[in-house]
């Protein structure tokens, strides 16, 4: 079975074509960037085609249904393509950012699905248009395909009421579903699953925290293999400090900055969103390899937006750790989760207390995937490389294969 996963943002499309085999094989993988103007540039690799090779081409995309065309028509292209004559696609896996608390799990896309996204774009406004741009596409270029909506809330939604409802009149909630849902939900179930694996412990009896730290970053408390909280709200702006957005704050503190700022919405919306988090703080930007440069260079406030960065980080996985009644391994994944050796040390040094021990030489290690407690941990600790693609792919073909059991 060949999956090809979508991926649509404001001004890009990423795709990864799979062969649902033993080994699920990446066979292509492509982006277009810059989806609007008057050049978009597209990044394709194959990897059974010129020696995996990466491609980069301008082309014409003024809309995501161009921009599919164009992946389309590089799958069959002579020299690059995987196809000769049509693609032979079983199926189209989504990456949808919202889905409300309607769904639970992915979900085969059928007009009544396309509604329910269509109206989380209020709570989604920069995630799920696209997302519904790209569906719309894939309808007209891959007819008649099976399509998969995989939601990033979806694995939140075993959250309790007591944990995703908010201190707001009741009435309110049931109105307007506004309560915390969660993100990065296909990250976390994967690493999760993933770390299972490596401990060798059966789930249910298990309490671990999963750190997704990118440039977008969120704590997720997953007990006896469901998730039981989360830092992300009921958008991804609420949590740990970010990239560029600011995390957790005293909602009394905005209206009054929006006061004496006169602030619009929409504009107090951007700063707490895109001008936030270490970029705000550090005044470096909102990289955070840069900021920890700055911050070895004397940049206080670099140092400090570190500091604060992993505090917040700390204090999340030491809450979930009581919440739980427990902790059997804290997960890194994500650009910074994988990579940043230093802060990975940093968050998990105050945590010793609940009985993990961490290795320094272990956590410097080269290995991608691997456990950095020491053998004597109660606590374990590992760093394991997300791959929400695949992820995607894998529940595509669980959705596609449920629809075709017979009744």
């Amino acid at each position: 079975m060949k999956v090809i996963v979508i991926n649509c943002g404001s001004s890009s499309l990423k795709f990864k074509l799979f062969d649902m085999n033993e080994s699920n094989e990446l066979l292509a993988e492509g982006l277009v960037e810059e989806i609007g103007k008057a050049l978009s540039k597209f990044t394709y690799r194959a990897s059974r085609v010129a020696s995996g090779e990466k491609v980069v081409r301008q082309i014409q995309a003024p809309d995501h249904t161009a921009a599919l065309g164009a992946v389309a028509k590089t799958l069959v292209d002579p020299e690059l393509g995987l196809f000769r004559g049509a693609i032979q696609v079983d199926a189209v896996g989504h990456r949808v950012v919202h889905g409300g608390d309607k769904f639970s799990r992915s979900e085969v896309i059928t007009r009544q699905v396309k509604d329910v996204i269509t109206d989380c774009c209020t709570i989604a406004p920069l995630h799920n248009p696209p997302n519904l741009a790209g569906i719309n596409a894939c309808e007209q270029i891959f007819a008649g395909v099976p399509q998969v909506a995989v939601f990033d809330t979806a694995f939140h939604q075993t959250m309790p009421e007591q944990v995703f409802l908010y201190g707001i009149p009741y009435e309110l909630y049931e109105r307007h579903h506004m309560r915390k849902y969660g993100f990065h939900g296909t990250s976390h179930e994967f690493v999760f699953r993933r770390a299972v694996e490596l401990l060798g412990r059966p789930a249910e009896e298990l309490k671990i925290v999963t750190c997704h730290l990118g440039n977008g970053c969120s704590i997720t408390a997953v007990k006896h293999g469901f998730s039981f909280d989360t830092s992300m709200g009921f958008t991804p702006l609420e949590g740990v400090v970010m990239g560029t957005r600011a995390g957790d704050m005293d909602p009394a503190a905005v209206l009054w900055l929006m006061e004496k700022e006169n602030l619009e919405p929409s504009a107090m919306s951007d700063l707490l969103n895109k001008k936030s988090g270490l970029k705000g703080i550090s005044g470096v930007g909102n990289d955070l390899r840069e900021v920890m440069q700055a911050a070895d260079q004397g940049n206080a406030r670099a140092r400090l937006a570190i500091e604060i960065f992993v505090y917040r980080i700390v204090k999340y996985v030491g809450a979930y750790a009581a919440a739980m009644g427990g902790l059997d391994a804290v997960v890194f994944t994500g650009g910074i989760g994988e990579n940043a050796t230093p802060i990975r040390a940093r968050i998990l040094e105050p945590l010793a207390f609940l009985g993990l021990s961490l290795d320094p030489e272990r956590n410097g290690s080269a290995a991608k995937e691997k456990e950095i407690n020491t053998p004597d941990s109660r606590v374990k600790a590992l760093v394991v490389p997300t791959n929400e693609e695949l992820s995607i792919a894998l529940q595509t073909k669980r959705a596609v294969a449920a629809t075709q059991q017979p009744r």
